[in-house]
């Protein structure tokens, strides 16, 4: 199969670092054109499954902007420059948790919008986690750190309680890796 080729890209509007929106004008592999292809470039993140020395799921209870009530969330963030993948999700789970974990498993890399852009996730499953400071986070949310046996996650995803999509992809694939 040939993939859609970009021809022009114009800028619509500029919220660097967190958000440009573009036009562009694309091609796809008939030869037909499109113009005003409306582009989402958010940055890249990572969503970490932490599972604790022993064997207890860290995950959040907290408020979201876009949802009403709480929502489970688990640790996760952008991916500051220069950073790898797993360099961020190391970082964010220090920051956000006070955990260190001993062992890192790729869950993936996924494409939030296959059509329009809007940031790439990259899933870890982090093993034998240990507390080893304080949290020293800047989220803007109020959010409770939970302690969840592995049925309570699997209750949680069963119900919908990470009501953000790659949040319940994260714990559902981390479901089935460990």
């Amino acid at each position: 199969m040939k993939t859609w080729k970009t021809l022009s890209k114009e800028c619509q509007l500029d919220f660097s670092p967190h958000l440009v929106v573009e036009s562009h004008t694309i091609q796809l592999p008939n030869g037909k054109t499109i113009e005003n292809w409306s582009w989402i470039i958010t940055p890249d993140f990572i969503n970490i499954a932490v599972i604790t020395e022993e064997n207890r799921y860290l995950c959040f209870r907290q408020t979201k902007y876009s949802i009403q009530g709480t929502t489970l969330a688990p640790p996760g963030g952008y991916i500051e420059p220069g950073e790898t993948p797993l360099e961020a999700a190391q970082r964010e789970l220090l920051e956000e948790t006070g955990y260190q974990a001993q062992q890192w498993e790729s869950l993936g890399y996924y494409v939030i919008d296959g059509n329009r852009g809007n940031g790439n996730a990259h899933f870890f499953l982090a093993r034998k986690a240990v507390k080893v400071q304080e949290p020293d986070a800047d989220d803007l949310e109020e959010q409770e750190l939970l302690h969840l046996s592995r049925g309570e996650v699997e209750a949680a995803v069963q119900r919908g309680a990470f009501k953000v999509l790659p949040w319940q992809t994260i714990m559902a694939l981390a479901l089935l890796h460990s």
